[in-house]
């Protein structure tokens, strides 16, 4: 690592908007630190050291970001050096039957998607407040806004997300410091795949630019926008419609797409 280049963290960095993500820092000349749970980390840290018209610093960080653990290992790669901007992305996603899920798989997503961002939240939000600089992204979701019939639980973290941030930004608005929401539709990475979704209309459906959505969080991020709803004018509608529609309505529309076929 230089210290004369930015520093930019990203989680959940080896596929999708994470990827994508680390793939806009590294163009713009951002050294990175990357997390990620798999070896492809290692792999994508290599790609991206010269993705840019300048080479830059990538360290990849293999790491259980479920655990306060591997929070905390993350936060030491760090190795004091004052983060410049940190994309809080790492998250899976649930589908089926919440009375048919297993526990132990609900709660390490809650794990994941919940307690990882707040523990990484604090640890990195002290250090930005005492500098009185820097920028952050919370990825939430499109479905924050939506109660989720066959995703109970997936959808309430992201609500939960959606109201975490949107309490920092009012905490540090008289700071230097931002914090973006991201807000993405249905986006075409592996999530509905690795969460059993293959068998639904969500899962068949077309879905939104994991780049384009990356980029214009990107933009929104260094523009210190409170709100991105990316990607595609079929989710900006979707958030639209979300603040008029009944929750008991929206409900039952949010089953007919994540439903498993019977």
């Amino acid at each position: 690592m230089t210290d004369n280049r930015p520093l930019a963290l990203v989680t959940g960095a080896s596929s999708g908007i994470g990827l994508e993500l680390a793939r806009q820092f590294a163009v713009h000349g951002y050294d990175l630190v990357l997390a990620a749970e798999n070896d492809a980390v290692e792999t994508v840290a290599s790609e991206l050291r010269t993705a840019g018209p300048t080479t830059v610093q990538v360290e990849a960080v293999k790491v259980d970001l479920a655990t306060s653990d591997g929070v905390q290992r993350l936060y030491s790669a760090l190795a004091s050096r004052p983060v410049d901007a940190a994309a809080l992305n790492a998250g899976v996603a649930l589908g089926g039957a919440f009375v048919e899920n297993d526990l132990a798989d609900e709660l390490r997503m809650i794990d994941l998607n919940v307690k990882s961002t707040v523990h990484l939240a604090k640890l990195l939000l002290r250090d930005m407040t005492a500098r009185d600089a820097g920028r952050m992204l919370v990825t939430s979701s499109i479905a924050a806004t939506i109660p989720g019939p066959y995703q109970a639980v997936y959808n309430a973290t992201k609500s939960f997300l959606q109201s975490f941030t949107e309490a920092l930004q009012n905490e540090l608005s008289d700071s230097a410091v931002s914090v973006t929401l991201l807000m993405p539709g249905p986006t075409e990475t592996n999530i509905f795949h690795r969460a059993g979704m293959d068998n639904t209309p969500l899962g068949r459906a077309d879905k939104d630019d994991p780049a384009e959505v990356a980029k214009q969080a990107f933009d929104a991020l260094l523009a210190g926008k409170d709100r991105v709803v990316a990607e595609s004018l079929m989710t900006k509608a979707q958030e639209l419609a979300g603040k008029v529609v009944p929750d008991k309505v929206k409900a039952a529309l949010h089953r007919k797409v994540s439903e498993p076929d019977q």
